[in-house]
């Protein structure tokens, strides 16, 4: 968990360290459940402000929106409730006031003089929080939630569209008092009665990029939160023992602390999206800032409970800490209008006054303007009749054009991220995005074999590298995966089919299943090279096989997602001995590191094959049958919504995995959390479209009135695999608690 969180710009890193320091030395002696006293908050918050963070979001100030959420982060890491979140929004809201009274709050705001509170009033989406009256610069009413009010010195409120009002909480009229929300302190209910207040000019602030600033801002408190209790949670999964084990090497406390980091990874990357984008002058932070309240209000509270139940009855006693974690994460999330509002802003963005789609990402000048080459290369090649007689067939003829291959392979694009010493192009992973984003939007076959192809440049010989090579490379061979077995499916150490030395070749007898691409020229085999290794993986070899070599059997099966898979039986299969692939009897290293590198690409391209899914799904509910459009149904759009905000989180788990590929090689437990993720969003996504879309979108291809010749249903369909190979998502679910966890095995 240190090298994901290692993954932070310097900047970012360095005030996350210093401040987390500062906290563990300042804060925590005195007790997370006992120290929200305003005493207590007001003395964190002068020796904060010593630390240099009023000033963030001032318009003078250093630092932007990605630094304020490091230090609410933090804040919520360590249970701490200094009016940080109050003090930047009013940073963001009056720091180019004319009016006199401004600056000079900012300024004793900025030395420690003066703390505010911040209420959102009557623009808050939840009406609950506001009834004040404001007239004649006098107040009177109950705002509701306000927090850390008992230690501010004055409460800034949102008056109406144009206005703040600055109230003087020492003056008479004015009542703070202390309410419990979530079983915790540290809320107020302020009572105005005839209170004065001074009227403050919105100028050129939009109160709800304000709001929108502000909700992201708790989202990165509760996040802080979430994230503590579940670090707690996985130190005493390692400790605690029951039934003679440390409990974390159950399956099911392993299942579910990969689920919770599959989560917090993937609030952690929206967060710093959304604050990057804001920070660069991008309009599109807004719509991240949507996508993350969207997706982490759930996310992060489903974090919550289970770290809760992970820790049993221990974390159940309110002298333990992650009780008061559990309650802010869920405070901050629902605040502000929580989910229901974000997703009622996400589907006003999708779906009215036609829609905006999702945006595009920014992959750097060389992706960009490759993302355009190759678009425009599919529109010119990938057209016409040919385009017209591939959609035609049925999905199972769908799965690959040799006619096509050979042209890409005329562009040199197969070996687009090979090194050039191969004839590859070394292409940088996000341009290796581009290159995948387009062909899902153009709706082009597969291609290549880019996971032998890297095995190859990994661990094969010279010569294997000048034969293969650039036949994949021209598009003219395809190579196929034979890993799995009747009894050895995600458990591959457990392969039976043998290879044994005879001379000059490698007899191989044996049977593979659920072989993909066994139409292919060659087989990339695994066979068990030595019967008696100790651990059984050890003895293990990679082998290519030619698929017209005497003794192979091949019995097709059709897959309930209209694909093809097959049963391959090896009966004294001969290969010349140079077939070996690696070392003898290292094949689980050949064969491990080919399936991490899938597992990056697999993660990636699923998410990119739901995101154009989705955008097909979005022209059908803005379309209109008549006076009626799906575009209406509340159902429909919050389900809309939802789904725009999953596809982001997938993307943004595909785009790390990128830049970690950039630095070197995608640990293993990283491609498998983006490809469980995008993998069962290709299955939530599959289900929502047939609910979506009503019994139409069930009827299969070439069936009269099919939407979209049965695309929806048969995507659905064609999830399942996703979830399945390559190693089900259970076994990369143990993969990542052990890996990145640091769980027993």
């Amino acid at each position: 968990m240190a090298a994901i969180e290692a993954s932070d710009n310097d900047v970012a890193g360095m005030l996350r360290n210093s401040l987390r320091g500062f906290l563990d030395e300042h804060w925590r002696p005195l007790g997370l459940t006992a120290s929200s006293s305003p005493d207590e908050v007001s003395a964190i918050w002068r020796k904060l402000v010593g630390q240099g963070v009023a000033p963030l979001g001032a318009e003078d100030g250093e630092g932007g929106l990605a630094e304020i959420l490091v230090v609410m982060t933090e804040l919520g890491r360590a249970g701490c409730p200094a009016p940080m979140w109050s003090a930047a929004l009013a940073n963001l809201a009056i720091s180019g006031s004319q009016v006199d009274v401004a600056p000079n709050l900012l300024e004793r705001l900025h030395s420690g003089e003066a703390t505010v509170a911040f209420s959102f009033g009557a623009l808050d989406p939840d009406t609950g929080t506001s009834s004040v009256e404001f007239s004649d610069l006098k107040a009177t009413g109950v705002l509701r939630c306000v927090e850390a009010a008992g230690s501010a010195t004055h409460l800034l409120v949102v008056l109406d569209h144009v206005h703040f009002a600055l109230i003087d909480l020492s003056r008479p009229g004015v009542q703070c008092v202390a309410t419990r929300a979530m079983g915790a302190w540290g809320f107020y209910e302020i009572r105005l009665s005839t209170a004065p207040f001074i009227r403050l000019p919105v100028g050129t602030v939009d109160l709800e990029d304000l709001r929108i600033k502000g909700k992201v801002a708790l989202i990165a408190r509760a996040y802080g939160a979430a994230r503590r209790a579940f670090e707690l949670a996985v130190d005493y999964a390692k400790e605690r023992h029951q039934f003679g084990l440390p409990i974390g090497k159950f399956q099911a406390i392993q299942h579910k602390l990969a689920n919770c980091l599959i989560s917090l990874e993937g609030v952690r990357l929206i967060l710093a999206h959304t604050a990057r984008l804001h920070d660069g002058g991008d309009d599109d932070w807004r719509y991240f800032a949507d996508c993350a309240s969207a997706f982490s209000g759930h996310a992060l509270r489903q974090v919550s409970l289970e770290t809760q139940h992970t820790f049993g009855a221990i974390g159940y006693a309110e002298e333990h800490e992650a009780p008061i974690h559990f309650k802010h994460a869920h405070l901050d999330t629902i605040a502000l209008g929580g989910v229901s509002d974000a997703r009622r802003r996400l589907a006003a963005r999708l779906l009215d006054t036609g829609g905006a789609g999702l945006p595009q990402y920014d992959l750097g000048s060389a992706g960009n303007a490759f993302r355009e080459q190759v678009r425009r290369w599919l529109e010119q090649n990938w057209t016409g009749d040919a385009r017209q007689a591939f959609d035609q067939r049925p999905f199972a003829k769908r799965e690959f054009d040799a006619g096509f291959a050979r042209s890409m392979g005329e562009t040199g694009w197969i070996g687009l991220g090979w090194p050039e010493q191969f004839g590859g192009q070394a292409r940088s992973p996000l341009e290796q995005i581009a290159f995948m984003e387009t062909m899902e939007r153009g709706e082009a076959p597969r291609i290549g074999a880019a996971i032998q192809a890297n095995a190859l440049m990994m661990f094969g010989t010279s010569e294997q590298q000048q034969k293969y090579l650039p036949e994949i490379l021209r598009g003219e061979a395809m190579h196929g995966m034979g890993y799995s077995e009747p009894q050895a499916g995600s458990d591959l150490a457990a392969l039976r089919t043998s290879a044994i030395r005879d001379g000059d070749h490698w007899v191989i007898n044996g049977q593979k299943i659920w072989t993909t691409t066994w139409w292919g020229q060659y087989m990339f085999l695994a066979a068990r090279t030595d019967k008696d290794a100790k651990p059984p993986h050890a003895g293990i070899s990679m082998f290519i096989v030619p698929m017209d070599a005497p003794g192979i059997t091949i019995r097709p099966s059709s897959t309930m997602y209209d694909g093809t898979f097959a049963n391959i039986f090896y009966d004294n299969v001969r290969i010349p001995a140079d077939n070996l692939v690696g070392e003898v009897n290292g094949g689980w290293k050949v064969l491990t590191g080919a399936l991490a590198f899938e597992r990056g690409l697999v993660g990636g391209g699923i998410v990119l094959k739901v995101a154009h899914a989705f955008e097909q799904l979005r022209a059908h509910v803005m379309a209109r049958e008549g006076d009626r459009s799906l575009a209406g149904d509340p159902i429909v759009r919050d389900r809309m919504a939802t789904l725009a905000s999953e596809i982001e989180i997938g993307r943004l788990l595909m785009m790390h995995c990128a830049e970690l590929a950039a630095g070197g090689v995608t640990p293993p437990e990283y491609g498998a959390i983006s490809k469980v993720f995008s993998g069962e969003l290709m299955e939530r996504f599959g289900e929502a479209a047939l609910d979506i879309l009503g019994m139409r979108a069930t009827l299969s291809e070439q069936m009269p009135g099919a939407i979209d010749n049965g695309r929806f249903e048969q995507n659905l369909r064609h999830s399942l695999m996703w979830v399945i190979s390559i190693g089900t998502n259970e076994i990369q679910r143990s993969l990542i608690a052990q890996r990145a966890l640091e769980l027993p095995r």
